[in-house]
């Protein structure tokens, strides 16, 4: 399993990657859920200190040294994701399932500005995604993932179209460095990291175009969280943006975000509609989830939102003005994707 190991740059990554191969063999899983839950569930009585794999790797809790198998804990030092907290230690990094797979990326919780985060998002993000590739039955060339994060996204659309480049690309060096352990413990060889901001530092058109950004506004403006411009829409529209530049004919964007909603009123597809009227390209829009990080309405930046909600834009650029027969072609090629 260890042939895709070329993407990986240094003995902290290979030793990361042998540390995800290391739990998948023990039959670790753990399925990670929000910042308030794991917080809640931490502070249960009990829920000081690990007992077993889950509580180190998923719950993030300090665990002593007897508690971790040697060859766990060694892999750990090489990777150099241990942390000292007087006689116990802590994981610098979690592992979360996403079906059968493992992903590597930031413990809990995600101060610092680097952090890579995952969580019930990047679930029900992938879903759409995986929803979109298994109906689409036209091959694709090539999909980008905009802001990978942990790479789910990206590795998903990797493995459902084999055939396809995928570029994976973040501002985050922390993220570009988990996306490329996980894609090598997936067996993923069709996938390509890259250091961009947005779609800026890469170059051509995209058959696809998925983006799960950050869509808080967050006072410490950290990477992986803060959405900037009003109500936090602003990375979101700047990806919507570019996808009217870059998608082929014929070529999709998926975007999963989230809006804060003022007097029932959506500011991002309020943003995005007069683009929408004047392209007239194909698109939907849906809430996946009306009420999520509700503990935000106590902060100042949400004092007058109602709720804050998951959506998802599917927006597909038509192919260009041709005959009949080839435009009911296209248009077959449209309603299967």
């Amino acid at each position: 399993m260890y042939e895709a190991l070329a993407p990986l740059a240094s003995p902290q990554a290979l030793a990361l990657l042998r540390l995800g191969a290391a739990l998948s063999a023990r039959g670790y899983r753990f399925i990670t859920p929000t910042p308030a839950t794991q917080q809640r569930v931490n502070l249960r009585p009990g829920n000081e200190q690990a007992r077993n794999l889950r509580d180190i790797f998923g719950w993030s809790r300090p665990f002593r040294r007897e508690t971790l198998d040697a060859e766990l804990f060694e892999l750990m030092r090489r990777a150099d994701v241990l942390q000292a907290q007087g006689e116990r230690w802590l994981s610098r990094v979690r592992w979360s399932s996403l079906g059968d797979q493992l992903f590597v990326h930031s413990r809990f919780p995600t101060d610092s500005a680097d952090a890579v985060f995952f969580g019930p998002d990047t679930y029900r993000f992938v879903r759409m995604v995986r929803d979109h590739l298994q109906s689409h039955s036209h091959p694709l060339q090539r999909i980008v993932d905009i802001g990978c994060g942990a790479g789910p996204g990206a590795l998903t659309a990797a493995m459902l179209q084999p055939q396809a480049e995928v570029l994976a690309l973040d501002i985050n060096d922390q993220a570009l460095a988990f996306t490329a352990v996980n894609a090598c413990l997936g067996g993923v060889s069709n996938l390509v990291t890259r250091r961009s901001d947005l779609l800026r530092d890469v170059t051509g058109n995209f058959d696809l175009i998925i983006a799960n950004p950050p869509y808080m506004l967050d006072a410490q403006q950290r990477t992986y969280r803060h959405g900037g411009g009003k109500h936090g829409i602003g990375l979101s529209l700047k990806i919507f943006d570019a996808a009217l530049e870059r998608l082929t004919p014929g070529g999709t964007l998926l975007l999963y975000t989230g809006v804060a909603i003022f007097d029932n009123e959506d500011p991002f597809l309020n943003a995005i509609r007069p683009s929408l009227a004047d392209i007239n390209w194909g698109w939907s829009y849906e809430e996946i989830d009306p009420d999520v990080f509700g503990e935000e309405l106590e902060k100042p930046a949400y004092a007058y939102a109602e709720r804050i909600a998951c959506v998802a834009l599917k927006l597909t650029r038509p192919f260009p003005t041709a005959g009949a027969d080839e435009q009911a072609r296209q248009a077959a090629l449209l309603q299967s994707s």
